[in-house]
């Protein structure tokens, strides 16, 4: 078997420890095949136990959706990531922010930042969707409406008291236009106003966005 083929065809996903395990089963070795794969570029380490293909091959790479939901899970891709994916706001984004039910915790990886904050159930598990990213690759994102609704709550002094306020936060500083505000699903939001943090910011949010 022709390892750095095998990694190239693979290339696209991420590449775990038990990935790798079943790659190199022939190998007597296969961790310390693993050690030389890496000094000699063909992978790099995410984080342990989580690869993907190297600098000195040429193949493709996992999404970086794809690879958030896999450096630390359970996690969804959400806040500004996940809005500019969908074009709600103008800003291009370097850094891939998710919501986890674990401890918040951020990664510095050869393939990006990526930064995961803490949400508790069942308000984590709302609005999820299972997104297409390229024809091999699936990860899963916040929906539009969930991904303003963790910017809203995960946002330490953010407290919405009024309309006025929260078209200021989301017209000014967010530079969301109203266009893309009135397409969300403000029932679907509502729905979660039971069991979601800082529901009294999500109800004024709702209030301001039916009013447009």
């Amino acid at each position: 078997m022709d390892i750095n083929q095998t990694i190239r065809e693979y290339s696209s996903q991420p590449l775990t420890h038990q990935l790798m395990m079943s790659f190199l089963k022939d190998y007597k070795r296969p961790n310390d095949k693993i050690k030389a794969l890496k000094a000699d570029g063909i992978i790099e380490t995410v984080k342990k136990g989580l690869y993907i293909a190297g600098p000195n091959i040429k193949a493709s790479k996992p999404e970086s959706g794809l690879l958030a939901n896999h450096i630390y899970g359970p996690s969804y891709v959400s806040l500004e990531t996940a809005l500019s994916y969908y074009g709600l706001i103008p800003e291009r984004v370097y850094e891939i922010s998710s919501m986890t039910t674990k401890a918040s915790k951020e990664f510095n990886t050869p393939a990006g930042i990526f930064t995961y904050t803490h949400l508790a159930l069942p308000y984590y598990a709302f609005g999820l969707n299972m997104i297409k990213l390229s024809n091999e690759q699936r990860g899963i994102i916040a929906s539009p409406e969930k991904a303003l609704c963790d910017k809203i709550v995960s946002t330490s002094g953010i407290l919405l008291r009024s309309t006025t306020q929260v078209a200021a936060y989301l017209l000014d500083d967010l530079r969301m236009d109203e266009s893309s505000l009135k397409s969300l699903d403000v029932e679907k939001m509502m729905s979660w106003l039971p069991d979601a943090p800082k529901r009294d910011s999500l109800n004024m949010l709702i209030k301001m966005i039916r009013s447009l």
